[in-house]
């Protein structure tokens, strides 16, 4: 079963280009969008147990990324947080993973390991 999804990205383009690419190559099936990291939020909210994955940028509209994973620090264990970001430097990458991200990619050079990590969650 695909893994239930919430896309965190600003780009409506980039947006609407993963969602093809991830429904088409990856075990994930994205139910939500969000924007901003308020948005984000109230999704993990609402959502409650439901979801599985998140697919998340650093900088949004309005607020970052780390605060999301900030919030989320005390998730369920089937919801992972991947952060998809243009500043993938060692050391956001190790602040991203020490706040409790899963993995962190750059969009520019890390698409298919994005790919690649998101088939590993889907469900059975």
């Amino acid at each position: 079963m695909p893994a239930t999804t919430i896309l965190v990205e600003d780009s409506k383009a980039l947006r609407d280009a993963l969602i093809t690419v991830l429904h088409k190559s990856s075990g994930v099936r994205v139910i939500e969008i969000a924007e901003t990291a308020a948005q984000a939020l109230a999704l993990t909210a609402s959502l409650g147990p439901t979801w599985d994955l998140m697919i998340l940028d650093l900088f949004l509209r309005d607020g970052t990324g780390l605060s999301v994973l900030q919030a989320c620090r005390e998730r369920l264990p089937h919801q992972h947080i991947v952060v998809l970001t243009n500043m993938a430097t060692p050391q956001l990458r190790s602040k991203c993973l020490k706040l409790g991200a899963d993995d962190v990619f750059d969009k520019s050079r890390e698409l298919n390991k994005l790919f690649e990590r998101c088939n590993s969650y889907q469900m059975a």
